[in-house]
């Protein structure tokens, strides 16, 4: 029987562990995972202007203003036809 105070306070350590590890572990891994894709989607979005920004700059030196807008929407056209193309045809 003096034993009984020492297993007790073990068994509510590991009744206390197991409730932790599937409640709070659960939720603060969602939780970095959702965190870590919001950096990462900000970071490609960024990216994407920059680069969007980039090709226009570079065309407008030989083309002008009109004609830069012109081919990059004429890229973004067909990059968007391409998408259209692979896309799956189940609904």
């Amino acid at each position: 029987m003096d034993d009984f105070p020492t297993r007790f306070a073990d068994f509510l350590e590991s009744i206390a562990l197991k409730v932790r590890a599937m409640t709070v572990d659960r939720v603060a891994r969602v939780l970095r995972l959702t965190a870590m894709g919001l950096v990462v989607a900000s970071l490609g979005i960024m990216a994407v202007v920059f680069l969007l920004l980039t090709v226009y700059g570079a065309l407008e030196i030989p083309l002008g203003p009109d004609g830069a807008f012109a081919v990059l929407a004429l890229i973004l056209l067909i990059g968007g036809v391409f998408m259209w193309s692979r896309r799956s045809r189940t609904t």
